[in-house]
């Protein structure tokens, strides 16, 4: 492979307790992106000119703002503001864009500038770069080390959406009888797992009648957040 390998990161994803190795890959990345952009790298001149143009989205600036360097996102932010007014001063004095009775309605300018603005960020544009190379490393990993290919059928699944990331991506990646095996492995962990979280989910509820409140939790106390990953994505606290 030409690009990078990332065997590390994402052999030490898949050996975590874990419900979805790809989203501890992607917990990994965002928290290493989101040291990175209010470290040293917020003073360099490369850095601030992306930031200034791209800004952040709403879930990274939260949590930019929580590692409690006020200093360093005041200056990214001010610089960043700093453009964003002078892009929306120039675009505003075009005025909006028009059309007659049978011409397409475009946004005006600023309008387009906007919807643009809030579509980018500086961390989600960092992540999404390397985890491309992370996933193309799983499935490098999958076709040439038989200890990773029983660490991957050994995983407590995956979410729905990075199941069927690695189910699109399989056949792009993999050979074709190597991507059906890719393949099977893959629903048979992600399967066997979903059912094992929803059955947990459902002592839990169980749980709740006082018929069972003598009864042991099992594995069931966390079950709800770990079933919100699975479904959504998405880690609560």
């Amino acid at each position: 492979m030409k690009e990078q390998l990332y065997t590390i990161p994402v052999n030490e994803a898949f050996e975590q307790d874990c419900e979805c190795p790809v989203c501890a890959m992607l917990r990994s990345l965002e928290k290493a992106s989101i040291e990175y952009t209010l470290g040293p790298s917020y003073m360099e001149d490369d850095v601030r000119m992306v930031t200034d143009k791209v800004g952040f989205c709403p879930v990274h600036i939260k949590e930019l703002y929580k590692q409690q360097n006020r200093l360093g996102l005041a200056l990214i932010l001010k610089t960043h503001m700093d453009r964003m007014i002078k892009e929306a001063e120039r675009l505003s004095e075009k005025g909006s864009a028009g059309g007659g009775l049978f011409k397409k309605k475009e946004d005006a300018p600023v309008v387009e500038y906007m919807k643009k603005l809030n579509d980018s960020c500086f961390v989600c544009e960092r992540v999404n770069k390397v985890f491309e190379r992370y996933l193309a490393t799983v499935f490098y990993l999958y076709e040439r080390e038989e200890e990773f290919r029983r660490k991957f059928s050994q995983a407590k699944g995956f979410c729905n959406k990075h199941y069927a990331l690695l189910y699109e991506q399989a056949p792009l990646q993999l050979s074709g009888k190597l991507s059906v095996e890719f393949c099977e492995t893959l629903s048979k962990i992600y399967l066997e797992n979903m059912k094992r979280v929803r059955d947990e989910l459902d002592w839990f509820i169980d749980k709740f009648d006082y018929r069972y409140a003598d009864a042991p939790w099992k594995n069931s106390r966390d079950a709800l957040p770990r079933a919100i990953l699975k479904i959504n994505s998405t880690e609560v606290e």
